[in-house]
């Protein structure tokens, strides 16, 4: 299997790319990469390239581009998940890294009436979307923003938006019936721990969200976000 590296953008010119350093000392201390082997660069912004490495030693990894694709792994929809920030961090992170694994594009963190956490490390969280992108084989890295209140959000513009709640006395559409038909770009939210308050998803629904059930059972929020992601990806992947 050919190993993946990541180098963004303005690391690549006139047919060659150089690796980032943490990139460059994966390939010479762990992976014993050398000259003329062959790997992939992913940029992050759709770019996939196929490299010949020339120069592999303490000082740098550089290689020459042989060919260039775009958009490989990528789905045919935009896909944005607004996530409540989480009590606990390495659920947030679960959900981070598994969210790239299902072809989200953009993840927002919500700050919503009963958020609790209102920050997350987001150098950590880079890292993990990179790493998760190169392991799935995606060539963009998903857009992380810095947390948002949810009022803010719910004017973001989408040709379907939707508001995952579990109330049972408020009217719920399955999701799935919602993407039986091609879906452009779409925007998700999901609560935090608790969900969304009443007058939370009476703002929702009068911003123009449709509510959403993901089914019979109480899910944790960060699987109730991967659910969500998962019947995308189910139902319009292969449009």
């Amino acid at each position: 299997m050919t190993t993946t590296f990541y180098a963004p953008p303005e690391a690549f010119r006139d047919g060659w790319v150089r690796l980032p350093d943490d990139e460059a000392h994966h390939a010479v201390r762990v992976l014993r990469h050398r000259p003329g082997d062959e790997v992939i660069v992913v940029d992050g912004v759709g770019g996939w390239h196929r490299l010949r490495l020339e120069l592999v030693d303490r000082q740098g990894v550089q290689g020459r581009v042989l060919e260039t694709r775009r958009d490989v792994g990528e789905p045919p929809y935009r896909l944005t998940i607004g996530l409540a920030l989480l009590k606990q961090t390495a659920r947030f992170e679960t959900f981070l890294e598994k969210a790239v694994e299902l072809g989200v594009a953009a993840i927002v963190p919500l700050l919503t009436a009963r958020t609790e956490r209102t920050h997350f490390r987001p150098e950590r969280a880079r890292r993990l979307l990179i790493a998760a992108m190169k392991q799935c084989g995606r060539s963009r890295l998903p857009l992380l923003h810095a947390p948002r209140p949810f009022a803010e959000v719910l004017h973001d513009p989408a040709a379907l938006r939707l508001l995952c709640h579990e109330q049972p006395d408020r009217p719920r559409h399955p999701i799935h019936e919602l993407l039986r038909r091609p879906v452009g770009d779409a925007l998700v939210l999901v609560g935090p721990e608790g969900g969304f308050t009443s007058d939370e998803v009476l703002q929702a629904e009068a911003a123009g969200f449709q509510t959403v059930s993901l089914g019979a059972r109480r899910l944790r929020a960060e699987t109730a976000a991967l659910v969500a992601a998962s019947a995308f990806l189910i139902c319009q992947d292969h449009r």
